[in-house]
């Protein structure tokens, strides 16, 4: 549903790269891993776009991947050009079958009213808008819809189907339906919406008054606002509807607001923020959104992996920033109230490219020809029957922002949060806390906003306290001098060219979180790693790490990233020639700039190569299983975006599990 404000340049960058690669070829990145895979949580806070479309309503991985992460809202416009097929003839088999299979899933639905059919056009808005709602010349009688109100006919048509007790309900025997109705999407963003505030206005309100009158218990949305421009949609909205004598009757036309943020994890703050303070400008309070949320990814296909130089990838993240990303824009939106927070997307699909867009993953040295870099947006890759981008090595595996994902859905996405508090420990360290009313809890999460690693102190409120973080969940108790200690990795290079001065970064290092509760130890839940690759899912349980200091990264570069051009070398400690069931892996890696992700591989039995870890810690526990020799090899990525060489995999340690 997102088109990136800078996307001009994206489109045209391959018309002027060069064809032959000018930097060595760089590895494509393997699977990250989830973790703490237990019962579905189905988190109310927690959403993601797309989980499913009328494309694609009853592919079981898609629904299987989303649930394994805790998500309980999926996001998908009804195109009213996909049911009204010709004047008056309507089809809505392909949504009849989505909204079912997302009830079934035991999925909340936020459902777009979006699109026009051609014979219901009026220039860029769409005819009979303006015409009374009701066949007897009123906005508010309730009565039989104005045959000559189209979208008002739509919106009925569509409430009426798929509400709680609906026509499709009713016919195969659905407990629930749809209860929360957005009003288009991205209206203030000509992509999507051409006709102007004014015809906007009137949209939402006709949509408002149909809506509530089928049912009043249903919940309205304004169309999500990207705020793309200094044009302020929604105050324009306002005042417009400030005079309108049926405002008060239908709740000014809107239970709820929406906002779509990318890129810059602080403006999902800023713009709950802004939102909020302009409906209180009017005396009005309403719960608000973040409902797309998300930044596209250059360094795994099919993003344009060669772009090493930050000028060739503004807005573009790595796979580790898009997981830090997704954990600092969520909370920042909840240190200002939003309510529910939506990452953009499940799966790569087609991003913002035309259906049918596909490539092989390359360097650059196809991008003379056409296409040879797209999107990558999604918390999975394509799978290899995808219409888009169909050719990634480990197509329908999940990227490091999977476990972020499931992260925020076991911190938050059980019990409720309150009194969310953002401090700035002098510009270096960001620290946002909440409370947990129902279990007497502090939530706090930290990252580090500089390019140097940071070691930050923290003054406990508890006698011990569990951290979670992006490798795995510890307790942790004060050190001796009563504090608690964190070394916080450094942020990496991100090409924001809208940064304000003051600021370093806009995505910064891999956060953590920190949970305390009332001076009583916590006993994390049990919890299991979920790996996934070849298209099969292995479950097994967490081997929670000793207790003792956090430090996620303490490697001090020795020079700038953009100054880096020497790849790193990679080690690995020897493991006995003989191993328990579980076993400790250890390794690291040598580099003039610091190590940004290491890419963890292992072999069974002389088998084939498999992934098995992306991430920033320097070991691990492995379960392995008796009488089976386990391989281990190891790439390892700098933050100048230089791979190791040792792209021809070779056993770096091995073991036989007795």
């Amino acid at each position: 549903m997102r088109l990136p404000i800078f996307i001009v340049i994206l489109c045209c960058l391959w018309l002027v790269l060069p064809t032959t690669a000018q930097v060595p070829t760089v590895p494509t990145t393997a699977p990250g891993t989830l973790i703490e895979q237990g019962s579905y949580i189905r988190s109310d806070q927690l959403g993601i776009t797309f989980i499913s479309s009328i494309d694609s309503y009853n592919n079981a991985d898609r629904y299987r991947n989303a649930l394994i992460l805790g998500a309980g809202w999926n996001r998908w416009p009804l195109y009213w050009d996909r049911v009204e097929v010709g004047p008056k003839q309507w089809n809505w088999s392909a949504y009849d079958e989505l909204v079912e299979t997302d009830l079934d899933n035991g999925l909340n639905i936020n459902a777009i009213l979006l699109g026009r059919p051609t014979f219901r056009q009026d220039g860029t808005s769409i005819q009979g808008l303006n015409e009374p709602i009701y066949a007897d010349s009123t906005d508010s009688s309730g009565g039989e819809i104005n045959p000559n109100n189209y979208w008002a006919q739509f919106v009925s048509q569509a409430v009426n189907r798929y509400r709680p007790g609906g026509i499709l309900a009713q016919q195969r025997g659905l407990d629930d339906g749809v209860r929360v109705w957005e009003v288009w999407n991205e209206p203030d963003f000509a992509l999507f919406w051409q006709g102007g505030v004014q015809a906007y206005a009137r949209m939402l309100k006709v949509s408002a008054i149909v809506i509530k009158d089928i049912d009043p218990s249903l919940t309205v949305m304004f169309g999500g606002l990207l705020y793309s421009t200094d044009e302020t949609w929604l105050t324009q909205t306002l005042n417009i509807f400030q005079s309108d004598p049926l405002r008060e009757d239908y709740n000014w036309f809107m239970d709820v607001v929406a906002i779509h943020s990318y890129d810059d994890p602080w403006r999902s703050a800023w713009l709950t923020l802004y939102v909020r303070q302009s409906l209180k400008a009017y005396g009005l309070e309403r719960p608000i959104w973040l409902n797309e949320t998300g930044v596209s990814v250059w360094n795994d296909y099919p993003g344009p992996v060669w772009s090493v130089n930050e000028p060739d990838r503004i807005r573009l993240a790595t796979s580790a920033q898009q997981a830090h990303y997704l954990i600092q824009s969520a909370t920042y939106a909840w240190s200002e109230g939003a309510d529910k927070i939506f990452f953009h997307q499940l799966y790569d699909d087609c991003g913002n490219q035309p259906a049918g867009t596909d490539f092989p993953p390359n360097n650059g040295e196809i991008c003379g020809s056409g296409p040879c870099f797209g999107d990558a947006f999604g918390i999975y890759r394509n799978p290899s029957d995808a219409i888009c981008f169909s050719q990634h090595p480990f197509a329908n595996t999940p990227r490091p922002v999977a476990t972020a994902y499931r992260l925020l859905a076991e911190v938050f996405g059980r019990e409720t949060f309150s009194n969310g508090k953002r401090d700035s420990i002098d510009g270096q360290v960001t620290v946002i806390s909440f409370d947990r009313p129902e279990t007497g809890e502090r939530i706090l999460v930290i990252w580090n906003e500089t390019f140097e690693p940071v070691t930050f102190p923290l003054t406990p409120t508890s006698e011990s306290a569990t951290i979670y973080t992006l490798q795995g969940t510890q307790s942790l108790t004060p050190s001796t001098d009563g504090y608690y200690y964190f070394d916080l990795p450094p942020a990496t290079s991100f090409g924001f060219p809208d940064l304000d001065s003051s600021r370093t970064t806009a995505i910064g290092g891999e956060p953590i979180i920190v949970v305390e509760s009332d001076g009583q130890p916590i006993v994390p839940a049990e919890s299991y790693v979920v790996d996934v690759a070849e298209n099969s899912t292995v479950i097994r349980p967490t081997i929670v790490p000793t207790v003792g200091a956090i430090t996620l990264q303490a490697q001090r570069p020795t020079v700038v990233p953009e100054d880096d051009v020497t790849p790193p070398t990679p080690t690995m400690q020897p493991l006995p020639a003989v191993s328990p069931d579980i076993f400790t892996v250890k390794w690291e890696a040598e580099d003039d700039g610091g190590i940004q992700v290491y890419l963890v591989w292992v072999r069974i039995d002389g088998g084939d190569w498999l992934p098995w870890l992306e991430t920033t810690s320097i070991q691990s526990d492995y379960a392995g299983e008796s009488g089976r020799l386990y391989e281990f090899s190891l790439w390892a990525q700098d933050y100048g975006g230089n791979w190791s060489t040792n792209t021809e995999l070779q056993p770096m340690t091995s073991t036989q599990v007795e």
